[in-house]
């Protein structure tokens, strides 16, 4: 697959077939996303390939409780966490939490329900050793950080497009962290990143819809012009 295609249609796939994925595929994928860049190239990255299937349930338990806050908070048209917020109006959301647990428990479930279900799941961690975190000391929320991490975890997911699979990041485990890093007998300097899931879509996304350039670019400063197409040069 071209570069260009697979950046096109790479989106995030919840949805898969029964069918497994062999470990020799999840390991060529793995091989091909570890070049991706990270700061001073130390690939601060860890990963964790969760078979065992009470593991994979104890995970999909600690993942649902804040898949239920990130949904009562965006349907009280909130960014579910977002660093500048209404915190007050966040918290209300979030006390209706349980209700829409209950709501998700009287249904069949969807991708958060059935996590465990998954043929592939990953847990990505970050080595904080290893992060040349340069806003750490900044006082707003970090981020430069995750720009040794994520890339990695994104090449996951094209190398799995490359190989006619699809997949997803999801970060909602981390406020869960402490959990997670007994159920998987994490070290304390190691952070949960994402957990990366896997496996055969039942609709492989062709076409993406994204804004536009000149909707998130702008040319020398943040209220400059915005950067248009270039203008079709005529044959000659």
């Amino acid at each position: 697959m071209e570069a260009a295609d697979a950046l096109r249609s790479t989106g995030a796939v919840r949805e898969f077939t029964d069918e497994a994925v062999p470990d020799d595929d999840v390991f060529r994928i793995l091989d091909t996303a570890r070049f991706a860049p990270s700061g001073g190239n130390r690939q601060g990255w860890r990963v964790i390939h969760v078979k065992d299937r009470d593991r994979r349930r104890a995970l999909r338990d600690l993942y649902l409780p804040g898949w239920y806050e990130y949904l009562a908070q965006a349907s009280a048209g909130l960014v579910p966490w977002a660093p500048i917020t209404d915190r007050e109006a966040e918290r209300q959301a979030r006390r209706r939490a349980d209700e829409v647990a209950a709501q998700a428990a009287a249904g069949p479930g969807g991708f958060a329900e059935h996590l465990d279900e998954v043929p592939v799941l990953l847990v990505v961690l970050a080595d904080l050793r290893a992060l040349a975190a340069v806003d750490r000391d900044l006082d707003r929320y970090t981020m430069a950080g995750g720009a040794s991490v994520y890339p990695f975890v994104w090449s996951l997911l094209l190398a799995a497009r490359d190989a006619d699979l699809g997949g997803v990041i999801t970060t909602m485990v981390i406020p869960q962290e402490a959990a997670v890093r007994r159920l998987l007998g994490v070290p304390d300097q190691f952070a949960v990143a994402a957990v990366v899931a896997l496996g055969h879509p039942v609709r492989q996304p062709t076409r993406l819809s994204r804004g536009a350039v000149a909707d998130f670019t702008t040319v020398d400063g943040f209220d400059g012009v915005p950067l248009t197409a270039p203008t079709e040069r005529p044959h000659r």
